[in-house]
């Protein structure tokens, strides 16, 4: 696939896996993750079960690899970024909660 078509699929990926885990990250941001999620979703599945799901544009499996990839890159900013901010809360809290 083409770059074009990387950023496409990544933007779609992107939204699509936005829209299910209810996070609002924008569009700029749901294209970088669904593209991260894209090529990590079709690494792991070139390595673990040795297929090319990242092959052709118009293939479900292609679609499919991107999503769950954009959800599962999603979930780990997520989670990074709950954890940074509990840890900024507490930081400046002396024993008495002031």
């Amino acid at each position: 696939m083409g770059i074009l078509a990387w950023i496409v699929l990544g933007a779609v990926a992107g939204i699509v896996a936005e829209k299910l885990t209810g996070e609002r990250i924008g569009l700029v941001m749901a294209a970088v993750v669904g593209i991260v999620g894209a090529l990590l979703a079709g690494w792991l599945a070139m390595t673990l079960f040795d297929i090319r799901p990242l092959d052709t544009f118009f293939d479900l499996s292609t679609w499919v690899t991107a999503i769950v990839g954009a959800v599962i890159v999603l979930l780990a900013v997520r989670a990074v970024t709950n954890a940074r901010r509990r840890g900024r809360s507490r930081r400046g809290r002396t024993r008495f909660g002031f």
